[in-house]
């Protein structure tokens, strides 16, 4: 059980009125921390979104100003968290085991390690014409390095802690260190879009009202002294626009295990949880009974992965070369996700299909990391869906009916059924329990094998039986509950399936989200939707929606990767 303070059915009324205070107490805070958030956030959009604009006199040495102080802030305020937790030893009561699982923890290392590389190619980039530039430009990459380095440390000791000191400051701290992290994503995504539409508006005559700040301030205040011209400085300018993606990424799985930890500030779990206690969780016993696949998932989504990024080299080099081969190159991209998303339709729909025969019960104990990935999910796909529906409408009510335009509706209506399909296989394994929580006594031992008998007493004596065999937390189970793991009913085979489903989507989502991450835009090498809209128009929809899309391939990666070791 992970319910939150309840008065028990023992407690006296004075006690019973004390949780009921401390409960809207702990609302009072939650809503203090989340309006000091919403008000840094919206200083940030204003000053980050003005930056962006050339008639808007805000400046990226403003943005960069702001980020630089609210990173030490939030510096400051981990190294006291975690020192105050060392010198306490109370203060962390409860872990949350459903929180910080390894693998987001590893994929924020892996991030991070990123972000430090592009924090050293940005200040190799400023420092170039450092004659010219302000200090905060090399300041805030080393300000970020920093922060990168004490948060992904804070992330990684304390993403499952349940504080129980000093409950609104903490509260208070994690949402401005959210808030941080997201100001990080926003900034990325802002320069990283008005790095394209520059590339854009330098191969097409039409020009935008977006260019690039460094451009702006060097052309108005230095004259354009500040140009990058030599070879290391392009290579700098170069392999930190390549490295954004890993900036994004690192910030947004940041700000999912801090509104965890936020929502865990407070919060009082049964005592089979306590300290590194598991709570609902599977152990990596159970979890070893069911290691097979049948690894026909990840020979073809590793096929689907060497092609797809043979196609991103094509279409890269096609698409950036001297005109005429940009049709081929299109055609061949829209070719491969086509068939791509088709067989991540089906093998999802499949997986649903899979779950009628699966025998474990469904989970409905209270999980804040479970409904944040399900919220997540259903959000993020919004930002595909939105561009999938315009690119219909664009194709449908357009003039032209070529080849073109025909995968551009196919990989746009596959676009949205794949998301749609996806997210029902993800949310539905999710919710369903670790394997071994099949109902109980539900079987007929006709159905059953494995064991012939069920004598206890010569199920003592196996020599491969664990001498304390454990099911759920940290409570011995008898003889028969443990005889119960080993007699697997025949719907294991069930397991297997889901195995496999979950490793080919996960490869699958992977390369989609490295062809977008890595600047694969055939939403304007396509010009279907820039003649029907407007180009002002089309790239906002992009530029806003993309990287939510980019987000969501991520993040199913790792509920996918839930689902793997849930299966």
């Amino acid at each position: 059980m992970s319910e939150e303070s309840a008065p028990g059915p023992k407690e006296s009324p004075l006690a019973a009125r004390q949780a009921g205070s401390r409960e809207v107490w702990k609302k009072g805070g939650r809503l203090l921390s989340v309006l000091l958030a919403v008000n840094v956030l919206l200083l940030a959009c204003t000053l980050i979104s003005g930056s962006a604009f050339n008639k808007v006199a805000v400046y990226d040495t403003d943005v960069f100003a702001l980020l630089t102080t609210m990173m030490l802030l939030a510096s400051l305020w981990i190294l006291f968290y975690l020192l105050r937790t060392v010198r306490c030893p109370d203060a962390v009561p409860y872990r949350d085991a459903h929180a910080g699982p390894v693998w987001l923890r590893g994929g924020l290392v892996l991030f991070g390690i990123c972000t430090l590389v592009m924090d050293v190619f940005k200040t190799g980039y400023y420092s170039s014409f450092f004659e010219c530039q302000s200090a905060i430009k090399i300041l805030h990459p080393l300000t970020q390095a920093v922060f990168v380095v004490v948060q992904t440390y804070f992330l990684w000791v304390s993403s499952k802690d349940c504080i129980h000191v000093h409950l609104d400051l903490t509260r208070c701290g994690l949402m401005f260190t959210l808030t941080t992290n997201l100001a990080i994503w926003m900034a990325a995504v802002v320069d990283e879009s008005v790095h394209q539409t520059h590339s854009y508006d330098s191969s097409h005559s039409n020009a935008s009202h977006l260019h690039l700040a460094p451009d702006r301030e060097s052309g108005s205040s230095v004259g354009g002294d500040c140009s990058c011209n030599t070879a290391i400085c392009q290579i700098f300018q170069q392999g930190y626009f390549y490295l954004y993606p890993f900036n994004v990424e690192y910030s947004l799985f940041a700000s999912t295990m801090l509104y965890v930890m936020w929502k865990n500030v407070g919060r009082l779990l049964a005592s089979s949880t306590h300290g590194h206690g598991h709570g609902h969780g599977h152990t990596p016993s159970r979890v070893s009974l069911f290691r097979e696949t049948l690894f026909g998932g990840p020979i073809l989504g590793l096929m689907l992965f060497v092609v797809g990024l043979a196609v991103f080299i094509i279409y890269e080099v096609q698409v950036s070369g001297e005109g005429g081969r940009t049709q081929q190159a299109l055609v061949i991209y829209y070719s491969f996700n086509i068939t791509c998303l088709g067989l991540m339709t089906l093998v999802s729909l499949s997986g649903s299909v899979i779950h009628r025969f699966d025998r474990r019960a469904m989970d409905h104990h209270k999980n804040p990391t479970r409904t944040l990935d399900v919220a997540l999910l259903m959000g993020a796909a919004l930002g595909q869906y939105v561009i999938s529906y315009y690119s219909i409408v664009a194709v449908v009510v357009g003039t032209p009916r070529d080849l073109l335009g025909a995968l551009n509706l196919a990989h746009a209506l596959l676009m949205i059924a794949q998301h749609t399909f996806q997210n029902v296989f993800i949310i539905e394994s999710l919710h369903r329990g670790p394997p071994g929580a099949e109902p109980h006594d539900t079987t007929p031992k006709e159905s059953r094998h494995g064991l012939t008998f069920a004598n206890v007493d010569a199920f003592h004596t196996l020599p491969a039986c664990p001498p304390t065999p454990r099911l759920v937390g940290t409570n011995p189970v008898g003889p028969q509950e443990a005889m119960a793991i080993i007699l697997a009913p025949r719907g294991h085979w069930t397991r297997r399936c889901l195995k496999d489903i979950s490793l080919f989507l996960l490869l699958c989502n992977v390369i989609l989200w490295i062809m977008p991450a890595f600047g694969a835009r055939p939403h304007f090498s396509n010009t279907v939707e820039v003649d029907f809209y407007g180009y002002s128009l089309w790239a906002a929809i992009v530029n806003i929606c993309l990287p939510f899309g980019i987000f969501y391939r991520m993040h199913a990666v790792s509920s996918l990767l839930e689902v793997y070791v849930l299966s």
